[in-house]
Parts: C-alpha cells; structure tokens; sequence
C-alpha cells in the first residue's frame, strides 16, 4: 500500500526530476476556452494514444502544422484511421465544442469523439480539467497492487495529500514513467 509517507516521498523526487509546475498547473486545471483548444486537446489524445509522449509529441505538432495549412493531417500521420477521425474533429471542431459545453456529462460526451474510447476519454477529461484518473498500464498495476482501482486509489491518496484525484495520478505515472518507483512491483 502506498501510504501518505511513501507518497511524499514519490512527490519529492517527482518534483526534483523537474516537474513541480505541471503538478502546479494539475492543481489549477483549465478547460478548453475555444473550439481551436477543444479539437487540439482531442488531437492530441488521439495520437498519444498507445504511444510515449516523445513520440507522440512531434506527430501531434505536424499534424497540427498540417492542419491548419491544409484542414488535413494525412500527409504527416500514416495512421489512416487516426488521420480520418482526426480530420473530422477538426473541421466539426466549432459545432463538437459547441456540444462539449452543454452536455451533462462531459467525460461521456468525450467518447462520443472519434478515436476516443474509454480509457482516452478519461484521458481527455484529465487534459480538460476534470478529476479523473486516467487508468494506465502503470497507475492500474499500482491500483491492483492494493486490491483497488486507479480512481479510487488517487481519491484516497488526494484526501490524505490535499490534491485533486487528477494530481495524484500525474505524480504517480511520471514517476513510473521516470523510473522513480516502479509499477510492476506488489508494493512501492
């Protein structure tokens, strides 16, 4: 079990590592302000799906490149399904917003995008300012390990740390991420 003493601790090397001004801003979340913000946020889960963010990093700035020259990022994403859902988002962006805003249940309404599942919805909400966990492969082992889900194990440990849900699980993927604890271990 990851107590608030071990957590602590997580953090402390999570901020050395160079990351205090993202748990900062995980603190203070902000939600997309316009449909260019909407559809860019959505890009960009889209194509950080199943990849690192190093690589998905580069993809996502020439799509955007591409689409904001030629309202298509085919040439510079091979992932044919991913560039057509992409696309689409894109040029329904003012219309998808539009409905993002008035709808009740904002993380549902994420999925209904294209190439957002279940898992990057959560994704997305996280990335919009919702306090939601996403459960990756490294914060579900953690999860497991205590006989637990990622969310509630990030609602527990917000409680006793004084952060967001959504906090937690940044501090904890970046420091499996990092190798600063490892998720495939029983305990940390």
């Amino acid at each position: 079990m990851i107590t608030l003493e071990r957590f602590r601790e997580i953090e402390a090397a999570v901020r050395a590592a160079g990351y205090a001004e993202a748990i900062q801003r995980s603190e203070a979340p902000t939600a997309p302000a316009t449909a260019y913000d909407f559809a860019a946020g959505a890009i960009y889960v889209i194509i950080n799906g199943g990849m690192k963010n190093s690589v998905a990093r580069p993809i996502y700035e020439r799509c955007m490149v591409a689409l904001e020259a030629t309202d298509s990022c085919k040439a510079v994403f091979g992932h044919p399904g991913k560039s057509a859902g992409i696309d689409l988002i894109w040029a329904e962006r003012d219309r998808l917003f539009a409905e993002y805003l008035v709808a009740e249940d904002k993380v549902a309404f994420l999925q209904t995008l294209s190439w957002i599942g279940p898992v990057t919805k959560l994704h997305l909400a996280k990335n919009f300012g919702g306090d939601v966990a996403k459960p990756d492969v490294h914060l579900n082992r953690l999860a497991e390990a205590e006989g637990t889900t990622a969310q509630a194990l990030c609602e527990r440990l917000g409680a006793e740390a004084g952060y967001r849900a959504s906090t937690i699980d940044l501090i904890l993927w970046r420091a499996c991420a990092d190798g600063i604890i490892t998720s495939r271990l029983k305990s940390t």
